[in-house]
């Protein structure tokens, strides 16, 4: 998630399990750096299901960052508004790079205390009508508490109730919160609403109730990480419900942790699903493309 409020973009990623916490560096990779990150791995197709590129940390170089994304095998980002505001700098994102770059609004779970039941869901509301491809950034997060949990889930719930008035996926973020979260899940699947659980790190429980319920799983850079744990579930998801993400500008994988993330070391993720899953990249990057064009209905 994009830091707001106030947080320090420096510090660890707010939604990033324990013991796998990532910093945002305030000082960019190299430029020799990132063109090398592109290009060190073959270029098999991807998207990134969720990146905060509108996010301050790509003001001074987005346009270099979509460029190394392309090189990299990128076929699209899907911007995340994980609040009202980020999603109007999201749509913005999106208009400049029309069929490469999609946007999302929502509030996250940190927000969720502040969330307006009407003002708030307006907004959301009119953003699916002007064209964002999805509702989220928004969930529950138990690990902080930044809002109190029974906030957490009326938001949630509120705009859950939007994408099935809509006719849109959700983009979910939860953490430490898997009861509810596959209460709310299934209740969500049985009212035909679909969508992706980001940044997936939870329980195989958790995965088996997202496929049952008919929603996605996204890998972030997370899986590259020495301490990862769940090679298991990356290798239970059938490929058709899989997603690749950066969550840029957080979570940068291997070999790059701890700088900047960016779009363009998805390559780096899909790399490590191909290896585990025992699966050619090019192949799975094709079918991961695939799966993110239908989820969210990419043209």
């Amino acid at each position: 998630m994009a830091p707001r409020d106030g947080r320090d973009a420096a510090l660890a990623r707010p939604g990033s399990p324990a013991g796998l916490s990532e910093s945002v560096t305030s000082q960019e990779p190299r430029p020799e750096s990132a063109r090398a990150g592109a290009s060190a791995v073959p270029a098999a197709p991807w998207i990134d299901s969720h990146a905060h590129l509108a996010d301050a940390a790509f003001a001074d170089d987005r346009a270099a960052v979509l460029e190394r994304a392309r090189a990299a095998g990128g076929q699209g980002i899907v911007c995340i508004g994980a609040s009202v505001a980020d999603a109007a700098l999201a749509r913005a994102v999106a208009a400049a790079h029309p069929g490469f770059v999609w946007w999302t609004a929502g509030v996250h779970p940190h927000d969720a205390a502040g969330f307006d039941a009407i003002g708030d869901a307006e907004a959301i509301t009119q953003a699916m009508q002007d064209g964002a491809v999805a509702v989220g950034e928004c969930g529950l997060d138990y690990h902080y508490d930044h809002s109190p949990r029974a906030l957490q889930r009326r938001a949630f719930a509120a705009q859950l109730a939007i994408a099935a008035q809509q006719r849109r996926p959700v983009v979910v973020h939860t953490r430490e919160a898997e009861d509810d979260t596959i209460a709310m899940l299934r209740e969500a699947g049985s009212a035909g609403i679909r969508g992706v659980l980001h940044c997936f790190t939870g329980s195989p429980a958790l995965a088996e109730a997202g496929l049952d319920a008919g929603w996605y799983l996204s890998i972030a850079g997370i899986a590259t990480f020495r301490k990862w744990e769940r090679d298991d579930v990356l290798r239970s998801v059938p490929a058709d419900r899989l997603l690749v993400e950066s969550d840029s500008p957080y979570l940068a994988p291997v070999p790059y942790r701890g700088k900047r993330n960016e779009p363009a070391w998805c390559a780096y993720t899909l790399r490590r699903l191909a290896e585990v899953r025992g699966s050619d990249p090019q192949t799975l990057g094709a079918q991961l493309v695939a799966n993110a064009r239908q989820l969210f209905v990419l043209s």
